[in-house]
């Protein structure tokens, strides 16, 4: 079976697209500019890299969670590009409300910055809202926005919402994904930090080139002390896996929980299908765990090629690294289903705590700014 890949956001536009039009190389010490957007996460669950692979004849677990890993890591990167972004801003030295112009070195177009108090977002005020919208785009249906970004300060917590093809418009591939990003280190919701990375209208690929590319996502990060908690979903709408005449379209839903100190995680994983409508743990992560729903697909993968189910037991041996949950430490992959020691057993309570988002709510995502009428 082929990976589970997806397409890997352009996490390039975090080029700081402002060098060299900073005024002033020193950060004041009253800027309004935020210095943290977004929730480090552990590499136990983040990084695919040393993702070990379990030989013999069975789907390995490097295989079974490297879309997981790979999926966290693509929106921890998401969330990157905002505090990216920012972190040039900052470099103006802003310390109140202001406007002003520059010509991006990116694509060499100019983009319009405002900053304004007191904005009104979603039946919320905020301190300050900033707009960089590209100036030759500001009569189209986007009002040209590269980036809106809504915050208070004391304590940070806030919302950005990127359109990456209005930041660059050298990077075509991207013209109509969307990014937000919401962060917030109030306390508010049982967590010292959360945040959450939504991507919509990725392109997808040819489904015959690559039938698991994925259109939108949604992940969520709250953090404990040591502990990160993450769940969330991707979307593939194109997704089949062993069985041609089965079904077409997966969410790739998930939670996790890692321990930051001793860098180990557990995970559990569902295939539910992209036009499930449910919020039950039990439907999305139980029903359609990644065992059921691959020995499902299997089944009738023979039926429809020989006439016949394989043995049984065999087929359980194969699909013995897809049971629930995943356990994982620094060098990747452990084990599936058994705890290698007794580290992990916080972290599996605070996994069945965890439920993904609703498949169809994933699977219709869209994002889209604030207007300017509504704006002000």
């Amino acid at each position: 079976m082929k990976k589970l890949s997806f397409f890997l956001v352009a996490v390039a536009v975090a080029a700081i697209f402002l060098n060299g039009c900073k005024k002033e190389d020193t950060i004041t010490p009253n800027e309004i500019l935020p210095e943290k957007f977004s929730v480090d996460i552990p590499s136990s669950i983040s990084n695919s890299s040393n993702a070990k692979s379990v030989a013999g004849d069975t789907i390995s677990g490097n295989e079974t969670y490297e879309h997981l890993r790979l999926f966290i890591a693509v929106g921890e990167g998401a969330a990157e590009i905002t505090e990216g972004i920012i972190k040039a801003i900052r470099e103006y030295g802003l310390d109140k409300p202001m406007s002003f112009s520059y010509t991006s070195d990116e694509d060499n177009r100019v983009k319009n910055v405002e900053i304004v108090e007191n904005a009104v977002f979603e039946s919320k005020t905020w301190e300050y809202q900033m707009n960089i919208v590209d100036a030759e785009s500001v009569t189209n249906a986007d009002g040209g926005y590269a980036m809106q970004v809504f915050w208070n300060n004391s304590p940070v917590n806030g919302i950005s919402i990127l359109k990456p093809y209005n930041i660059n418009r050298n990077d075509n591939e991207l013209s109509q994904a969307m990014f937000r990003v919401e962060y917030n280190a109030t306390g508010d919701g049982g967590y010292e930090q959360a945040m959450t990375v939504s991507i919509s209208d990725l392109p997808l690929a040819n489904a015959v080139i690559d039938q698991y590319s994925m259109n939108a996502m949604k992940l969520f990060v709250g953090k404990n002390g040591d502990v990160v908690e993450v769940r969330g979903n991707s979307n593939h709408p194109n997704a089949y896996l062993w069985a041609g005449e089965g079904t077409t379209g997966f969410n790739w839903a998930f939670v996790a929980a890692a321990d930051e100190k001793q860098n180990i995680c557990v995970a559990e994983v569902g295939l539910p299908a992209s036009s499930l409508d449910s919020e039950s743990r039990t439907v999305i992560l139980v029903e359609n765990s990644i065992n059921n729903v691959f020995t499902n697909e299997i089944n009738a993968w023979f039926l429809q090629e020989y006439g016949v189910t394989p043995d049984q037991n065999l087929l359980a041996d194969y699909l013995r690294n897809t049971q629930a949950p995943g356990f994982f430490n620094n060098a990747g992959f452990v084990s599936a289903g058994t705890a290698p020691s007794e580290n992990y057993t916080p972290l599996v309570n605070a996994v069945n705590a965890l439920t993904p988002y609703n498949p169809i709510t994933v699977s219709n995502l869209k994002l889209e700014f604030l207007n300017e009428n509504q704006a002000k």
